[in-house]
């Protein structure tokens, strides 16, 4: 308030204006005034910035005190003076008014509110009574509110309201209370006279109000009763007065006075006590009671003072005043009491009453029954809701009286009805079924009876599941971010107390699992501890009491808590040396549950061990990858590691610290200070100290001495000197070259090999003496004299100073002389010797150290050495593995002594061919006769020869040992270059070069290997496998375990023991499917489209790797023909929301977990859960089949989605045209598929409605049009089909159609039928498309597919026609539905891989292939390794190579398919290991070379270097016979990268085809294209048969097969024949020579009647191979025919007749006859005609067939089954006729007969003579049998006619004479070529006692030996016989046969030719024929089939 007054006109103003005015802080200008009433007063102070004072003002009579005030109190500042425009302050309450009392019925009560606010004329004050306005009363501005006439109505609180209008301040407020005060009235007031007896106790009511409460006050008589302090008088809560025991003198006026602050009232009674005689207000009565109970007999008698009562029975008092009997009692009322009543209180009871005033008695009886009373009475009972509770009540009672049951629930009695669930039995049950809450109560059993009546009661409590808790808050707890504040409202307890609470929770959408199971009962809220950061979560409650666990609570909304760091390390860390410079680091995740949000990488840090130096990190950005090769490290040093994973919110802990070393490198410096030295000379001494420990770079495991010759840097001398850590290290070299310079050094080593050499020190061995001079020789060797000479030694071991020669006679020491030469002498001449005598001549050489090393040599004078003689009979004994005794007899020494015994031996191969290798030397042992032959190869064949060596030279070799065998030993070695590598989930490949075979030591067939192996953390476990074939290279380790690592080892064994093991190799498995499904699966249907799956995790041994996921394969049961499937991505979430469901339906479920290699193995049993039911689907295809005038009949189907059990249906219908609320409805039964509506109007509309019901409720109708009219037909077809290309996907369509005509009945429903092009067969899609469609999506198509549509519609009268065919339409390509199949990986170079696959089926191609891609990535290696691509544009690709890769690392790789939409699903990943490969080429320049007839040798190069691919461990050797190669085929493997091999054991002559491949570590290379290669000629092998046909008496034909291995060009045949006993004392052998193979068979003739021979046929290449014997016997055979008889020869002029007579016909029939005939002047017999049948008895032939002018002889042999038969006596001798010229008269071939017999002889003489002389220098005497040997040569092939002419011998015979006689010779065939054998080597030795040698001139007219060419050219085309018949030259042959001409050659026809004949016997013997026929062994004397001319 502002004013322009003087300070002090204002002051008045203020105080006159505002006398009680209090003005708060309010500002302004200079001057502060604090006013405020004081005591009627003023105070009053004045602030200044100038003055400070205090002031006195008068103010009436009252004196207003000035003075000055604190700040803090109320201010108003007032400017004097001009001042601005005014400011605006708030309004506030200065004088609030305060709480006021007043008296009801006063005139008026005032309240006061004093407010101040700028501007003051915007103030604006207003009242309120309890909220409502008040606006009357109001003055002053509203300052003050008055209220008149008060009451208590205007009681309440009064609110001051202070509003400045016009502004935003809050109004300014303050409060006050009215009370109302009431005089006191009263309610309730005693009577004006109370009358009462003595010793009663009356209440004197007063009972008064008002406001406040009054007080009473009671008073007697105007005397307070609080002054009288009667104890009988008591004031009673109510304010009455209640007096005991009256008393006369209590009589008199009783006043109560009721007071408060309004007024005071009272009020009184007259109260009179009175005395009256006895008087019975109720008479004892007949009582009857039951025994057992308490009697009461009634004795009420009224009279003042009180009567004294007392109760007699027969004059025995029972009870009184002053009398107390047991079980009498006197009651207060008089009556008698009697507890218990017994039988015999049975009688008469009298009852007397007296006081002052009279007396009086009265009588009752009292009859005593047996008691009725409960024998079982009812028990408490607790039952759950919905079962039957049964309280019993059994009752005993007297017989007399009969009883009845009363049930009371709660004092009100039980009326059951007849349909009540509430029964009483008739033994007094209470039956209560289907129990609930309104049956909870107390329940009384009375048993009413005259006999007594009896009660029991018990409880019954009905108890049920809790409720769910309500109003579920979940809150997160801001003081610790892992628990959640749950809070609850208690729920009802189901009438049984609640035993606890469970919580549930669910994390992150997964299935609800419990969390707190055990809440206690009094809980309403429960801190959830312990959940995962960055999850979210939902929560659910529920009670648990007796009956069971309720309802749960609504869940929670969803909460989430903040992502935090993981609070927890990974595990499983493990570090472990890669390289000297690299640790490799693996650890697995931390515990899911310690996440605290999404995983983003891992932080991974490392320092030097025990330093405090910093971390250096490693950042691995992906959380898949789980491993880190820590590279660029100090060599051999040890690290600490850690591992910490982060999130989003950053990062966690690390792990404990690992340490761990790089592996060690070599040495980086050289032993130091090294100090080497000679000590003698063979040994140096080194001396040097470690190298700095910082340069050893790992663990040291000792030194290497190092020493070479100076002149030889290649000669290195190695010692192993193990680590010495105290002092100097020192060690030697021993064993060196004496007087050598060598450079020594010293390094230092590790595991990793070898450090740098010290500098090399050059350091001379010390001299010594020389070695053996060499050479030692002998020359002119004279009887006195002789000169020696030998070389420098070879090891002079220092300088030779001079030779030192000595000599002595043989065994005599004392005749020693010796000489000194100087150095330069190599011979010295010795002088002075006895001559014939033997010397011992030693020679040494001389160093500075001495002599040296003597040579000694024996020596006779004048007798000049020899090669010495070969050693002999060696045997063997003593075989050990590696060792054998070799024993021998010295040869002749060659008078000298022997130097040096040299062994060699054959090998392993054993033959004539194989090589001999030197196996052992002994020097100077001269008279050894034994040596033991070291280093031998166990089990390994030898054969020895020896030799023996003087100064002369080597002796032969001896005779060769017998065939040895070392004995077995177990293998020295362990495979090598053992390599693994991971083969598949669940095996290792190993590979490893296996042993050579020098190095098997044991028998090849027993020889193996072992694998041995276990896992890395389970070593204990190991197992073992064995490998059986000696040449296997590699070896799968099958049945380990996925994703694991293994520890191998290798041994190799034999038949004797196994070999050591290999150094340790260490693989893991492939990572792989789970091989067990997850575990606890479980499904609940949580409504009807979704199922709730939840499982928990694979056991951690049966993961097989990384679970990325899990997949949920469901299917509708017996509705869906596939499972589809639902894919949970990661390992955390373990349940699963299946949604949109079928409608209760039966779904099979399964869950299976899936790793990056694929699906594992899915859950069984399969999970059967049925989704809820819900309300159906609208029924389908309705019909209206018959419609009538005024009815319909509806038809219909269940519907097509069920939801659920139908329980029926509702046919609802009404008019058309009527309201769409009148239905008429009618409900039917499930199975009631039809319904007939009757009463209908005549041609009307209706619509029916139909719809089904499940338990759920009704579904959704079905709803049809109906009109009541018989002209009706079915439908036309829809039309205009078509599919529009822009609704056309890839498995769907969308048809649309215009409807056709209904037929005057609505259409009820379409079918679509579908058909796949272009085979397919039409098939239904769909038969419920609505009536009102006209258009469908049609779906389940297959894509890039074409198909055709049809359209049916159907109405109550039936189906229309199908529509046209719409225009095939295609479905558009999709992605290719799998992947491609077969898909391998293998490695084609050291840095390329090989991919190979098959395509996809075509029918999941789902459109046009166009190509591959290819993925691939690098397995294990460092973080940020990406996924590489290659795509292949061609769909008809099946392989792939991909290059550049690294080498020596593992590569996944997948594959798929891809059209124009994308890819397919990817293919399994397959794993390759690059580094390794086999040779890409095969070995170049082969060349085979022939070594033997059993030999090649083949060389090669190795492939190309770029072709290898690594190191070429071996190659294998194919190879076979050029035309057999299937049956031949052979290989082997050569384990040395040595490019030659010696091929054996081949077959002779033989072409062979030689292929070689190399391989390595990875595998074999290929195959070089075949070279071809024949071993050399070898003898060939027997021939394969021996036969002998047309056996007669004198002649036979043998024949003979080609040999079955012919092992060269076969060159001819050697045929022996002998009788096996001798004929007439003479054996004789005769040797055919056969030349050329195509003749394989000889004619024999002449042989001896029924002497066996011995046959012998060998085929010849090179040389003749082994023999085929047989044995055959001369006819005729037994059981042939006889001769025939009377043989008769007629001659005519051109023909020539036989005539016989049959003789014997033998043992069965005769079949045939043959003639032979022979010229008369030899004694040869030949077949002349066979096959004369056997009927005929003469032959007639032309005299053409005879030669001219030669005389014949004939006989006749019959010829049956058996053989020939002994031929007839020969006939007449007949000529040929002819006319001859003058050289064939008698006389000219008499003449040229004798002369040519004349020079025959004088040939044969001198023959004779030649002959003796070599027979009898080698022959000895002393046999009596004399043999004959003949050698007859067929060359061409030409036939050796045996014809014997004795004018003309062409024999080379040898005789023996019978007993010293000597035979004449006998004459041999012409034309043969003879030729003396051996005959004392051969056949067993047999040795003749003498022999006349003869040979005749060869008749032989080859030029050259004929080729098998030739052979076959000049085949004969007619037989032996026909020669003879037709050959007109041969008419002259026996008698002048020209010189140097062969007779035509001629072949034998087999008797089985083309003409017929008689069957003749054929004997064939072959090899392996049997009996007689068989072939002997070498040597033996058995018989064999063979043939002779002549014996």
């Amino acid at each position: 308030v502002y004013y322009h007054y003087s300070f002090k006109a204002l002051l008045h103003f203020i105080l006159h204006l505002f006398p009680f005015l209090l003005l708060q802080q309010v500002s302004c200008g200079i001057y502060v005034f604090v006013i405020r009433k004081n005591k009627g007063g003023l105070v009053l102070s004045l602030v200044s910035g100038i003055h400070w004072g205090s002031w006195k003002i008068p103010l009436g009579d009252e004196e207003v005190l000035l003075y000055l005030e604190e700040f803090h109190e109320h201010f108003c500042f007032l400017c004097p003076g001009d001042i601005g425009a005014p400011e605006t302050v708030a309004p506030t309450i200065v004088v609030p008014p305060g709480n006021r009392s007043v008296v009801a019925g006063s005139s008026e009560i005032t309240l006061e509110c004093i407010a101040s606010a700028r501007p003051v004329e915007e103030l604006s004050v207003s009242w309120k009574r309890n909220g409502v306005r008040i606006t009357s009363g109001l003055h002053s501005f509203g300052r003050r509110l008055t209220i008149s006439n008060p009451t208590s109505a205007d009681t309440g609180a009064y609110v001051c309201e202070a509003v400045l209008r016009g502004s935003t301040f809050e109004p300014a407020r303050a409060r006050a209370f009215l009370s109302i005060i009431e005089p006191p009235y009263f309610t309730a007031e005693p009577e004006s006279r109370i009358l009462v007896e003595v010793e009663e106790t009356v209440d004197i009511v007063c009972r008064a109000m008002g406001v406040p409460l009054p007080t009473l006050r009671w008073y007697k008589d105007a005397v307070s009763i609080s002054k009288l302090q009667n104890p009988r008088y008591k004031v009673l809560s109510s304010g009455g007065l209640r007096i005991q025991k009256l008393r006369p003198e209590d009589s008199g006026i009783f006043q109560c006075f009721a007071s408060n602050e309004g007024g005071e009232v009272q009020t009184h009674t007259y109260l009179d006590v009175t005395n009256i005689a006895p008087v019975f207000t109720q008479r004892p009565g007949d009582t009857t009671v039951t025994d057992g109970m308490t009697a009461i007999l009634r004795c009420d008698v009224s009279g003042a003072p009180k009567p004294a009562i007392t109760w007699k029975r027969e004059n025995h008092i029972l009870a009184s005043g002053s009398v107390q009997i047991p079980r009498f009692m006197l009651l207060e009322s008089g009556g008698l009491q009697i507890a218990p009543v017994f039988i015999q209180d049975a009688g008469n009871y009298t009852c007397y009453a007296a006081n002052s005033e009279g007396s009086l008695n009265a009588s009752a009886t009292l009859i005593v029954w047996n008691r009725t009373f409960i024998i079982h009475p009812p028990e408490d009972r607790v039952v759950i809701k919905g079962t039957t509770a049964t309280l019993r009540c059994g009752a005993t009672h007297d017989p007399r009286i009969s009883l009845s049951y009363v049930w009371r629930k709660d004092n009100v009695v039980i009326t059951p009805s007849s349909s009540s669930r509430i029964v009483v039995e008739k033994d007094g049950s209470l039956l209560i079924s289907q129990t609930w809450s309104g049956d909870i109560g107390d329940y009384t059993c009375e048993i009413v009876s005259k006999g007594g009546n009896d009660s029991r009661t018990a409880r019954l409590e009905v108890i049920e599941l809790p409720h769910s808790p309500q109003n579920l808050l979940a809150s997160p707890n801001s003081s610790h971010s892992h628990t959640v504040m749950l809070s609850w409202v208690r729920p009802f307890d189901g009438n049984s107390p609640i035993l606890y609470y469970i919580v549930e929770l669910s994390e992150n959408n997964s299935p609800w699992k419990v969390h707190l199971s055990n809440v206690g009962p009094e809980m309403t809220g429960v801190t959830v501890s312990g959940l995962t950061p960055a999850r979210t979560y939902q929560f659910r409650v529920c009670a648990v009491n007796q009956v069971g666990k309720g309802q749960y609570s609504t869940e929670t909304s969803r909460l989430m808590l903040p992502e935090e760091p993981p609070s927890a390390p990974p595990k499983n860390i493990v570090a472990s040396g890669r390289t000297n410079q690299s640790i490799m680091v693996q650890w697995q995740p931390p515990p899911e549950t310690e996440h605290n949000g999404v995983l983003r990488g891992y932080i991974l840090r490392y320092r030097l061990a025990g330093l405090p130096g910093e971390y250096q990190q490693r950042n691995i950005t992906s959380p898949e990858v789980n491993y880190c090769l820590v590279t660029d490290l100090i060599i051999w040093t040890q690290y600490e590691i850690q591992v910490a994973a982060y999130n989003g919110a950053g990062l966690g802990v690390f792990s404990r610290a690992v340490t761990e070393y790089t592996l060690q490198g070599v040495p980086t410096a050289p032993p130091q200070n090294v100090q080497t030295e000679a000590v003698n000379s063979t040994t140096i001494r080194f001396l040097w100290t470690p190298p700095p420990q910082q340069f050893i770079n790992g663990i040291n495991q000792g030194y290497k001495l190092l020493a070479w010759p100076a002149d030889v840097p290649e000669a290195l001398t190695v010692v192993t000197i193990a680590p010495d850590f105290h002092g100097i290290h020192h060690g030697s070299i021993t064993n060196l070259k004496k007087f050598t310079a060598y450079f020594t050094s010293v390094l230092c080593f590790t595991t990793p090999g070898d450090g740098p050499p010290s500098t090399p020190q050059l350091v001379w061995t010390h001299e010594d003496k020389p070695g053996a001079v060499g050479h030692l020789s002998f020359t002119e060797i004279l009887d006195t004299s002789l000169k020696v000479s030998w070389q420098e030694p070879l090891e002079k071991n220092g300088i030779i100073t001079g030779y030192q020669i000595s000599w002595e006679v043989y065994g005599k020491n004392d005749s020693r002389l010796t000489h000194t030469l100087n150095s330069t002498t190599l011979e010295y001449k010795i002088r002075g010797l006895s001559s014939l005598t033997t010397y011992t001549i030693d020679v040494a050489a001389v160093t500075a150290m001495g002599a040296g090393l003597v040579t000694s040599s024996t020596i006779s004078s004048g007798v000049p050495p020899d090669l010495p003689g070969a050693p002999s009979n060696l045997v063997i004994s003593n075989i050990s593995p590696r060792s054998a005794t070799l024993q021998f007899r010295p040869g002749y020494d060659g008078k000298t002594s022997i130097s040096r015994w040299v062994v060699e031996g054959q090998v392993g191969a054993i033959g004539d061919e194989e090589e001999w290798v030197t196996l052992y030397e002994e020097e100077n042992e001269p008279d050894a006769q034994t040596l033991e032959i070291p280093n031998l190869t166990p089990y390994t064949h030898y054969r020895f020869r020896m030799k023996q060596v003087n100064i002369v030279g080597p002796s032969p070799y001896s005779q060769s040992s017998r065939v040895i065998q070392t004995l077995q030993a177990p293998p020295d070695v362990a495979p090598t270059s053992i390599t693994v590598r991971t083969a598949s989930e669940t095996s290792l490949r190993l590979r490893w070069v296996p042993l050579p075979d020098s190095q098997y030591n044991g028998n090849p067939e027993s020889v193996g290997y072992r694998i041995k192996y276990w896992r890395l953390d389970l070593p204990s476990s190991a197992l073992a496998q064995v490998v059986s074939d000696r040449l296997e290279r590699e070896f799968t380790v099958e049945e380990l375990e996925e994703w694991t690592e293994y520890e191998l080892q290798m041994q190799a064994f034999n038949a004797v023991g196994a070999g050591p093991w290999s150094e340790v190799v260490r693989g893991r498995t492939r990572e792989s499917v789970p091989s067990a499904a997850p575990e606890n699966v479980s499904a609940e249907a949580v409504s009807s489209t979704q199922i709730l799956l939840t499982w928990a995790s694979v056991p951690e041994q049966d993961q097989n790797g990384l679970i990325l996921g899990y997949k949920i394969l469901f299917r509708a049961k017996d509705l869906d023909s596939e499972p589809r499937s639902h894919i949970v991505r990661g390992n955390h979430t373990q349940s699963a929301l299946l949604a949109g469901l079928r409608k209760f339906v039966l779904y099979e479920l399964q869950v299976l977990a899936f790793t990056r290699i694929g699906n594992g193995v899915p859950s069984s049993p399969l999970i059967l859960e049925r989704t809820k039911d819900d309300a159906p689907g609208p029924p389908v295809r309705l019909v209206f089949p018959e419609v009538r005038l005024t009815s319909v009949r509806i038809v219909w189907q269940p519907p097509e989605e069920p939801n659920g059990i139908i329980l029926g249906y509702q046919i609802a219908y009404r008019l058309a045209s009527s309201s769409p609320h009148t239905f008429t409805t009618v409900e039917v039964g499930a199975t009631v598929r039809q319904f007939t509506a009757t009463e209908l109007a005549p041609e009307s509309a209706y619509i029916f409605r139909l719809s089904a019901k499940t338990r759920q409720g009704w579904g959704e109708p079905l709803e049809a049009t109906v009109i009541t009219t018989e002209k009706r037909e079915r439908p036309a077809p829809p039309r205009e089909l078509l599919v529009p290309q822009a609704e056309v996907t890839a498995r769907s369509l969308r048809l649309q159609w215009v409807p056709g005509s209904d037929g005057a009945s609505p259409i009820r429903y379409f079918t679509v039928q579908v058909r796949e092009l272009p085979q397919g067969e039409w098939q239904t899609y769909s038969s419920s498309i609505s009536h009102e469609a006209t258009a469908c999506t049609v779906e389940r198509l297959r894509p890039f597919t074409s198909y055709k549509l049809r359209l049916k519609a159907t109405n109550d009268i039936g189906d229309s026609d199908f529509s046209s065919e719409t225009e095939a339409v295609t479905t558009l390509q999709d992605v290719p539905g799998e992947p491609p199949g077969s898909v391998s990986a293998t490695p084609h170079t050291t840095s390329s891989v090989l991919i190979q696959w098959q395509p996809p089926r075509d029918e999941s191609l789902n459109g046009l292939l166009q190509g591959y891609r290819i993925y691939y990535r690098e397995l294990e290696s460092e973080a940020g390794s990406g996924t590489e691509v290659k795509t292949l544009k061609s769909p008809s690709a099946l392989r792939a190579e991909l290059t550049d890769l690294k080498k020596y690392r593992r590569y996944e790789v997948i594959m798929t398919a891809y059209n124009i939409i994308g890819e397919s699903p990817a293919s399994a990943p397959v794993e390759v290991f690059v580094g390794e490969a086999a040779p890409a080429m095969a070995p170049e320049n082969i060349q085979v070379t022939p070594l033997t007839a059993s030999q090649l040798e083949v060389t090669w190069d190795p492939p190309p270097p770029e072709s290898q691919n690594g190191n070429i461990q071996g190659y294998k050797i194919y190879y076979w016979e050029a035309d057999n190669q299937n049956e031949t085929e052979k290989m082997k493997v050569l384990f040395l990268p040595e490019p030659v091999v010696k091929l054996k054991n081949l077959t002779s002559h033989t072409k062979y085809l030689v292929s070689i491949s190399a391989f390595n570590a990875a595998g074999d290379g290929p195959k070089s294209d075949p070279r071809q290669g024949r071993t050399h000629q070898a003898a060939p092998g027997a021939p394969s048969f021996l036969a002998f046909s047309e056996i007669t008496s004198t002649t036979l034909n043998v024949s003979w097969g080609e040999p079955a291995a012919a092992n060269g060009i076969l060159q001819g045949y050697r045929v022996v024949y002998e009788p096996l006993a001798p004929v007439q004392g003479v054996s004789k052998v005769v040797t055919v020579e056969v030349r050329g193979n195509w003749q394989r068979w000889l004619k024999v003739r002449d042989l001896t009647k029924g002497v066996t021979y011995f046959f012998r046929v060998q085929a010849r290449t090179i040389t003749y191979g082994p023999e085929l014997q047989a044995n055959v016997t001369a006819g005729p055979a037994e059981g042939s025919p006889g001769s025939p008889r009377d043989v008769l020869v007629t001659k005519s002029t051109s023909e020539l007749t036989l005539q016989w007579t049959e003789g014997h016909a033998g043992n069965t029939p005769t079949t045939g006859y043959v003639i032979e005939a022979r010229p008369s002047d030899e004694g040869l017999w030949d077949m002349f005609v066979k096959d004369i049948p056997r009927s005929a008895t003469s032959y007639t032939l032309s005299l053409d067939k005879l030669r001219q002018g030669v005389t014949y002889e004939f006989r006749v042999v019959a010829v049956n089954d058996v053989g020939y038969g002994e031929p007839s006596s020969p006939s007449t001798a007949v000529s040929a006729q002819a006319e001859a010229p003058f050289y064939e008269e008698w006389w000219f071939l008499l003449v040229m007969a004798l002369s040519s017999l004349i020079v025959v002889l004088l040939v044969v003489f001198a023959l004779v003579l030649h002959g003796q002389s070599k027979k009898y220098k080698s022959c000895s005497t002393g046999k009596s049998v004399s043999t004959m040997e003949e050698s007859v040569t067929l060359d061409n092939g030409g036939f050796a006619a045996l014809e014997l002419n004795s004018r003309h011998l062409h024999v080379k015979s040898t005789f023996s004479k019978k007993n010293g006689a000597r035979s004449p010779p006998r004459p041999s065939p012409g034309g043969l070529h003879y030729s003396d054998e051996d005959i004392c080597n051969k056949y067993n030795g047999a040795v003749l006692t003498e022999s006349v040698n003869l040979k005749e001139k060869t008749v032989d007219a080859s030029e050259s030996e004929a080729t098998d060419s030739d052979y076959e050219d000049a085949l004969p085309k007619h037989s032996f016989v026909n020669h003879y018949m037709s050959d007109p030259t041969y008419y002259n042959s026996w008698k002048r046969r020209p010189q140097g001409r062969a007779p035509a050659p001629h072949r034998y026809e087999a008797v089985a030719g083309a003409e017929a004949g008689p069957h003749l016997h054929t004997v064939v013997t072959t090899q392996s024929a049997g009996g007689v026929y068989t072939p002997a062994a070498p040597g033996a004397r058995t018989p064999l089939t063979g043939f002779s001319s002549f014996v």
